[in-house]
């Protein structure tokens, strides 16, 4: 990394949640205007379209690339990106209610540290287990007031609520593991042509797949597309590269408390004691699972200083 990059990289986990959580705020503006296979086909392509030219020539700079972090980066999308985003959208498509896909969602950083510990061997802490716990307990209560039981509350919507949460955290993992040595851009392309495929089948197969391009639809396409298949998702791949992937699936734990504060800013929707005290929780949990622990190293250097 440049001299800057080092001194920006403090501000990345906020920049990249920032961006992460107007996701859901752009989905709500195209959602009216295209079906939520078919409109994250087109998302999709758009970002693998503009970041191949980029990856051609990194490519053919480097002289080459190898193939297997090449696959694994195609396979690691599928699930970040195709399986995940696939199948919270057809959940609220048909009719789970958004403060249950939520909750769901809140269980992907529990999931991804147990995922780790057993794939990566990476430990947690006593702090960043009741960090996690915290932080759950925060995303509850910013969803509360929004909870409802929803005709559409069953398996048809739940089950692929779930398999989305469960494909994100095996991605995240899968990623870490075995995408090395890859230029970030590279892989960011690769992961988009894995993610394409799922949600390109599921649209043709079950979707008319007709687009009303209004000012909104492309407005919101252009601002995901940039914003978050591109800005965001670069932001999540360095993340998961120069840390350990239970923190960094931690952050997700902020997303509810921010989508929840935009709404309140562009939609006027009414945030609640409850809520703003959520959004205080779930910070806290964060923070505990995120802080690094002390080395012992630096401990012993502190004690020896002061005798």
């Amino acid at each position: 990394m440049t001299g800057l990059t080092n001194r920006l990289v403090p501000f990345f986990p906020a920049v990249f949640v920032l961006l992460w959580s107007t996701g859901f705020v752009g989905a709500r503006y195209a959602m009216p205007h295209a079906e939520p296979f078919t409109f994250l086909a087109l998302r999709f392509a758009l970002a693998l379209i503009l970041l191949l030219p980029v990856g051609w020539v990194l490519v053919r700079a480097s002289g080459g690339v190898p193939l297997r972090p090449l696959a694994h980066a195609t396979f690691a999308g599928s699930l970040i990106h195709g399986v995940y985003l696939g199948g919270v959208f057809y959940a609220v498509r048909h009719g789970l209610p958004a403060g249950i896909v939520a909750l769901v969602a809140g269980l992907q950083p529990f999931l991804t540290a147990v995922i780790a510990r057993v794939a990566l061997g990476e430990k947690l802490t006593r702090r960043h287990q009741v960090g996690l716990l915290i932080g759950l307990v925060g995303v509850f209560l910013v969803v509360a007031p929004k909870l409802g039981t929803g005709a559409a509350f069953g398996a048809r919507t739940l089950v692929p609520a779930l398999l989305g949460v469960a494909a994100i955290a095996l991605g995240t993992v899968w990623q870490k593991r075995f995408v090395t040595g890859l230029d970030l851009r590279v892989g960011a392309a690769a992961q988009y042509a894995g993610a394409l495929v799922p949600v390109l089948v599921a649209a043709l197969a079950s979707e008319t797949m007709h687009i009303d391009w209004t000012a909104e639809l492309v407005l919101s396409l252009l601002w995901l597309t940039l914003a978050l298949s591109i800005g965001a998702v670069l932001l999540l791949l360095l993340l998961i590269r120069n840390g350990s992937v239970s923190s960094v699936a931690s952050l997700f734990y902020l997303v509810p408390s921010v989508t929840a504060f935009m709404a309140f800013v562009l939609f006027g929707e009414r945030l609640t004691p409850i809520q703003l005290l959520g959004m205080v929780v779930a910070a806290a949990g964060v923070w505990l699972a995120t802080r690094p622990p002390k080395r012992k190293a630096e401990t012993k250097d502190r004690v020896s200083q002061t005798v």
